[in-house]
Parts: C-alpha cells; structure tokens; sequence
C-alpha cells in the first residue's frame, strides 16, 4: 500500500519544469532553434536536380548560388550573394567585338562574376586530406569502402575557399546528360557550347573501365561558352541576349559543387550506402544538413564556416512597423539549427503548433474554420488565436494551377504528334482540331474554378485569366483579362462590371458543335468518355475527384478517374499518354516569360522526353514566335502588347480547361521574427529568428497537464481497495484463530 501510495505521488507530480507532451528531446528547444514539419522525403537534394520547392525548402539554405533576392524589397530585387558586385555584361558580335545591347549584329551575351575571397565550404569528409595534403578517403574497391555503412562513419572532415572553378564545374554538371538536370533543356539554347559538351561527356562515359567506377571527371572537358579568369573570376558567354538569365544566376542550378566533392560520391559502393549527393548536400551557405531520417526528422545546423553576412538594412515600405527591420544589420545566421519533423497527418501538425512545438504553420481545410473567419472587412484570426498572439500572413503566391488537356491526344487536343505533322490531310486535321477546341470551350464553362476554390481552398486563392499570376509583369485583371470564351463582362445595378461564367446552355450549344450532343458521339452514339490521369491511385478516391465528376456530368461528359503511382504517371505525361491532367507552377523567377514558356512548343514534354515544362503539349507557331520576341523585351507597353496577343490565343485555345492563383496563409507563433513571405526565394532561413524565452514561456502557459481527472481516478482506486484491503485482513485473522495457518498456534 505505501509503495502504491509512493509511485502515484511520483506519477502525478511529474518530472519537474519539462512538458509531458513535448515531442522535442529534452533540452532541445531551449536552444536557438526553430521547428517546422514536412510530410514526405524529399525526392532530390542534388542542385542539378532538385526542382520542386519541397527540396529548395532545404537545399536553398545549404547552396550559395552567386545572387539572391532581396529578402524585404517589392518589387523582387536581385542583388551579389557570393560575388562583389552584380555580374557585369557585355555584348559582343560573332568576332568578339563590343556592340550595344540593341545592335543588330549582337551574338553573344559576356557575364563576368566576380567572388568573393575567403568563403569557405562546411566541414565535410570529402576535403579532409592526410598529412601530404592528398585526399584521406578514397578507395579502389566497394570491399575498400565497405566499413563507411554512413557518411557520419567518416570522422574526420575538412574544408577549403570557394574557387571559380566550383562554379564552372557546376555549370558542366548542368551539361553532362546523365545528370538529368531539368533545366538543361532550357539552358542549352542560351550557354554557348552546352549541346556539344553534352555530347562529348555522353560519348566519354561509354569508355570507362566499369560500373564500379562510374565518376567522369567533367574537368577534363571545355564548356566553350565558360571561361575562368582567375580563381575568383569567371564568365559565361550567352547566345543572343537573354534578359532573363540573371535570374537563373540566382537559382540553386548554378551553386558550385567541386569537382573533389563529386568523385568523393562516385567512389566505389558508396551508391549502394546511399552515401551520395543527392542525400547528403554539401556547400558554402548558413547551414548544414547534420541529419536526414526521412522517417523521422530533417536537422539544419548553422555552418561554422559560413562568411560575413549581414541582415538587410532596408525594406520595403511598412517594414519598420511591422518589425522586419528590428534585426537590420545584425550577422546571419539568426538561428542555429532548424528541425523538420515528420508528420504525415494534418491534425498532429496542427495541434503541435497551437500547443506551440512548432513555430510556423500552414492552415490546413480541416483546422481552417479554427484558425480563421472570412467577412465582409476580410480575413481574420479567430479570437482563440488572437488571445495566443498568432500572427497571420496572407500572400497571393507568384504561382498557377491548372486543370490541363493533353493537345496530342486525338479527342480533346487533336494535335499531330512531333514527326508527324507531314503525313495528316491538312482539312480533316482542321476539322478534328475546331471539334477539340469546341469541346475544350465547352468544358472550360461548365468547369467552375470559383466553386472548386470556395470547397477545397477555403477561399484561398482567385481564378486565372491566363499564366502570368499577380505581382509579375504581363498580369491582366478586370475586363481586359477576361476570357470572352468563358466570360461576360456585366455591369451591375451598382454600375460595377464583374466577371459572369457564360450559361451551361451555351456550353452544351458549343458541345453539340463539337459532335457530341448532350455527351454523345453524334454518328454512333456513344457516350463521351474522359479521363483524368492522377497520380492518387485507383478509382475516384477523393470529395475534389467526385465533384470534379459533377463538373463533367453538367454536360453529360463521364469522368473516368485513372490513378497510378506517381513514376507511372509521370511516364504517361512523358509520353503523352495522358488526356486530363491538374498541375502547377510557382516562379522561379518574377517575369512573365518563367510562365509564358508553360506553353510553347520547345518545352513540350514528348518533345524533350519529360524534361520540358510544357505539359500540355501545346503547339502554337505565332504563340511561339510572339514568345521569341517578348522574352527579349523590356517591359514595357510594347512587351504588354505582346504578352496580350499570346493571351489571345491562350483564350482562344485553351490548353488549359481552367486555372487558379493560390493565396498563402502563414501562421506564426508570437515568438518567431523576420517571418516574411518572399514568394520566390526559399533561402529564407537565415533571416528568422526565435525568442526562445518567449516560447518556453508560453509552451508553459499552453500545455498546463489538467490532473483531476487523474485524481478521480486515483480516489476511484482507493476507494474500491480499501474495503478489499479490509476484507483481506478479516480473513486472515479468521485463519490465525481458527488454527489454519497449519497448526502454529
């Protein structure tokens, strides 16, 4: 009894100042750390690779690119990340001479970069070298490696400054095909000598001595259209003029990785261990990868070697007052680590973050009436969160979702596929492509974006005009936007003009026109059968999936569902196997070409063989030739003119049946500083800060253990034992009078 007595005294007490619920180890988040989440591994942490912003979420805070944005201003500025200055340009004819940027005979495109001195690489086993100087770690054989099962099995590590040849060699990685760099397509055009280089590294990698020995050191090889000037000078030579590179200079894809770096990956059995750059990053920037569990958490830890950098001085304006520039000048990093945690579920995510073990939050659809209120003065917190002192971050994402068609598909698209332009009857091509465009008309106008934001976005987000989302040069609102193919524009008894969705009647009129009245095959009578290829799995699996269903049946179209896993349906696209398709875009740089090239015929996926962004297959030739001449363009009205015509078409052709713009909606507990959304640039972390008292403070205040129920229970207990107790007690003494404790007495 007094043992029971002594451990529920220990049980309800608990274990001093830490919370009971606290998912951290302990002592943890005392430190200067900040916690966040994610929900599935990341696919690619290579900077070749890497594309989607689940990995730039992590690798833009490790890679130093040679610029970066401006964390503050608006309008999105560039400005020298690791260089001296901006890169300087000069423009030049085909024998190297000088001419200006608007000369006729312009060729090429000179950038010269300049780095800074003196940065140097995190500690990493791939720079350590015995005492001659030479690399300790390397191997002949897998047998040789066979005792380094991880890469923290590599205890001894090293570093050394950032050269201009760490960005050269970068820029050949980039090149060489077997990297399968999702941009190099794109590149190739533009850096002088890329198609060769790919060319010569892809005949190179035929003649080495085996599998086990696969490192090409891409060294070897000229990039023609690369040149080092020194160790901290080097430039890049472009064909033409492309106002558009600069941009690209400030993107992971051109962050140095060192050659010695990359053979230290390719040594022998290491692949087999996963012990390669594309799990483990290595760089010049604030911080570090230290741990990667896919199953459990991600760690960023500050890289001690990280260079002089300063936190802005200036913003935009209302910066001051909201607290963005109360950090300006103080050296980056702010934080020393940064914790992702595995959650898969919404709901431990979200209850995490209200007990305040994580610092930021999205808002989920499920927690969306809990965190906020829509009214007719806006958006607002909810008071539980107010009196918790969240903050809310309400941004219109520089991005774009979209319903697609595949144009290469015989129903909905009835484009030639690539080759085989030459062998269709010009006149029942026509006819074939006005029946495509009538059902894709018709389908646009019973499709209804507003409603599909309102359900399953909350309200977070506005319906597309075209590509180009709000914030980016080349944006149409209004009437002039408007797509007259699936709009009116109506003027209301208050006199203000809006947006009205054309009838479902007139929908199903452009259907019949199409051959298909009310969904039926006009000669045979078939119902019109569609399908949406998803990446979900089997079946209409979700409440989005059943009402776009509804959205079809309007005009008596069936939707068919194919699910597949993600590699299968990304073959289909590849392949252009797919008909109905939902994908998206966010910026990778703020300028109406990064979206405008959604849709021209270059990026088409069976075209490059999935490497183009072009998912719909879409082939336009005056779209593609209006493309050719705004990319080049100033903005200005003469580039708006343009960049209004290829809307035209888009209007007019719609390979896309509908689209949207997302709102994001950022939470942030009171203790996180510096939480501003940038919308391009994800190397942001070096910017936040956390009060940590703050947050210990309020963990307390939030998590306080409720323990009378316990005692309830407790009492319970006592009280069915006692009387038991009692009962126990009677009869053994019955058993000592009586005699049959076995004759004692």
């Amino acid at each position: 009894m007094a043992s029971l007595l002594a451990l529920s005294g220990f049980w309800l007490t608990g274990c001093g100042d830490r919370q009971w619920n606290d998912p951290h180890p302990e002592g943890e988040s005392a430190g200067n750390v900040i916690y966040n989440s994610f929900s599935g591994r990341p696919k690619h942490l290579d900077p070749v690779r890497a594309y989607s912003a689940d990995e730039s979420r992590f690798i833009d805070q490790i890679y130093d690119p040679p610029l970066q944005y401006h964390y503050l201003k608006r309008p999105y500025e560039l400005e020298p990340n690791t260089l001296t200055k901006m890169p300087t340009i000069t423009y030049t004819d085909h024998d190297g001479n000088p001419v200006d940027e608007d000369a006729p005979e312009l060729a090429f495109s000179v950038y010269e970069l300049e780095i800074k001195s003196g940065i140097r690489y995190q500690p990493h086993p791939a720079f350590a070298t015995d005492a001659n100087g030479r690399p300790l770690y390397r191997f002949d054989s897998a047998e040789d490696s066979a005792r380094y099962r991880t890469l923290d099995d590599f205890t001894e590590t090293g570093t050394r400054e950032l050269i201009s040849d760490d960005y050269i060699y970068q820029l050949k990685r980039m090149a060489d095909p077997k990297n399968l760099s999702p941009i190099r397509g794109l590149m190739t055009p533009f850096i002088v000598g890329m198609k060769e280089f790919a060319d010569i590294a892809a005949e190179a990698r035929k003649q080495l001595p085996s599998p086990q020995k696969d490192w090409l050191d891409l060294d070897q090889f000229e990039l023609k259209g690369v040149q080092k000037l020194d160790d901290y000078r080097y430039q890049i030579k472009t064909n033409g003029k492309y106002p558009q590179f600069k941009y690209w200079l400030a993107f992971h894809f051109f962050a140095p990785v060192p050659s010695l770096v990359d053979e230290f990956y390719h040594q022998p059995g290491l692949a087999d261990r996963n012990i390669v750059i594309d799990w483990h990053p290595v760089g010049t920037g604030p911080f570090m990868m230290t741990r990667i569990d896919p199953n459990e958490a991600i760690v960023l830890e500050r890289n001690p070697n990280y260079r002089e950098d300063f936190y802005p001085t200036e913003g935009e304006e209302g910066d001051r007052e909201r607290g963005y520039l109360d950090d300006a000048g103080k050296p980056l990093p702010l934080l020393d680590k940064a914790v992702y945690r595995l959650e898969k579920e919404a709901i431990p995510r979200w209850t995490k973050f209200l007990q305040g073990y994580y610092d930021r939050s999205g808002i989920g659809n499920d927690s969306f009436d809990q965190a906020v209120s829509i009214g007719p003065d806006g958006t607002r917190l909810t008071p539980e969160l107010v009196d918790m002192g969240i903050s809310l971050e309400v941004v219109v994402q520089p991005g774009t979702y979209y319903l697609g068609f595949n144009m290469l598909d015989p129903v909905v698209g009835a484009q030639p596929r690539p080759g085989e332009e030459s062998q269709a009857d010009p006149e029942a091509l026509a006819i074939a492509q006005e029946r495509a465009r009538k059902l894709r008309q018709a389908i646009a106008i019973a499709y209804s974006e507003e409603e599909s934001i309102s359900i399953f976005s909350n309200g977070r987000g506005e319906v597309a005009n075209g590509p180009i989302p709000p914030g980016i040069f080349g944006y149409q609102s209004g009437e002039q936007g408007l797509n007259p193919y699936v709009y009116d524009w109506v003027i209301g008894a208050d006199g203000v003009g809006r947006p009205e969705r054309k009838s479902i009647e007139e929908a199903k009129r452009l259907l019949a026109e199409a051959g298909y009245p009310e969904g039926r095959n006009a000669e045979t009578g078939e119902p019109l059968v569609l399908n949406l290829d998803t990446p979900t799995g089997g079946g209409a699996t979700s409440a989005r999936q059943l009402w776009m269903i509804k959205q079809f049946k309007k005009l008596g179209i069936q939707l068919n569902i194919r699910g597949s896993d993600y590699n299968r349906f990304k073959d289909k696209m590849k392949k252009g196997n797919a008909q109905i398709f939902q994908w998206g875009w966010l910026a990778d740089y703020p300028d109406a070409e990064n979206f405008l090239f959604l849709l021209i015929s270059t990026n088409g996926q069976v075209v490059t063989k999935g490497a183009g962004v072009n998912s719909s297959n879409f082939s336009h030739p005056e779209y593609d030739a209006l493309f050719d001449q705004m990319k080049l363009m100033p903005d200005s009205p003469e580039r708006m003119a343009v960049i209004q015509r290829m809307l035209d078409i888009y209007h007019r052709e719609l390979p896309w049946a509908s689209a949207w713009h997302p709102h994001s909606y950022v939470l942030n507990n009171p203790w996180v500083r510096n939480a501003k959304d940038h919308g391009i640039s994800k190397a942001v972390l070096k910017f936040m800060a956390i009060d940590t008292d703050a947050r210990a403070e309020a963990q307390n205040q939030r998590n306080h253990p409720i323990l009378w129920p316990l005692w309830i229970v407790f009492l319970i207990v006592i009280g069915l034992m006692v009387p038991g107790y009692r009962a126990y007690r009677q009869r053994q003494m019955v058993r000592v009078i009586t005699g049959e404790t076995g004759g004692m007495y």
